[in-house]
């Protein structure tokens, strides 16, 4: 009779052991599953972010831009290298912080920053290095009842690719816009 209950008992221990296993194998990979969910969603959060910042750069640039000719002259036309045509109609640009008023070039999507080792974003076409962020700033005159230009509307959008993930199951190109007005105050 012992010999008999022995063996109900391991059965049972084997049993045991198969639902241990399964139970052990699921919550591992629930683990790791909730991990890679985890590290997908900070790469994004990063690549957003970085384009936040360098979006709000696009607009410390001209607003640079302006006060420069200020500065060069208070004379000079406060909108000298930001708008086109005349009369004044929007413009796209490309720049970087190392942009002057004669430094802004017409946008070219297919032109992507670079990051210097110093953590600066620039533009650089010989320079193979390219980050997946493109930045195109669009400067809108806007203009009173006599035609005169008092306020540029500055619109900055930063594309940047995406990879396929979980969450983006095509490749997709995400993208940020951040406005703001310049005024002729001076």
């Amino acid at each position: 009779m012992k010999h008999s209950n022995f063996k109900k008992s391991a059965g049972l221990t084997m049993i045991e052991l198969v639902i241990s296993l399964f139970v052990l194998t699921v919550a591992v990979i629930g683990v790791y599953n909730g991990f890679s969910i985890m590290v997908v969603a900070t790469a994004q959060m990063s690549d957003r972010f970085t384009a936040s910042y360098l979006a709000q750069e696009g607009i410390e640039v001209i607003r640079n831009i302006r006060d420069n000719n200020w500065l060069k002259d208070p004379k000079t036309d406060w909108k000298t290298g930001l708008i086109c045509g005349n009369p004044p109609s929007p413009c796209s640009w490309q720049a970087d912080y190392t942009s002057t008023g004669a430094g802004l070039t017409p946008y070219n999507s297919s032109n992507y920053l670079n990051i210097s080792p110093k953590g600066f974003y620039y533009y650089d076409l010989s320079n193979p290095n390219k980050t997946k962020f493109t930045r195109e700033i669009t400067v809108t005159p806007i203009t009173d009842v006599n035609g005169e230009t008092y306020i540029l509307k500055v619109a900055v959008t930063v594309f940047w690719d995406e990879k396929a993930t979980i969450f983006n199951f095509e490749k997709k190109y995400g993208s940020i816009t951040t406005e703001d007005y310049l005024y002729n105050w001076y």
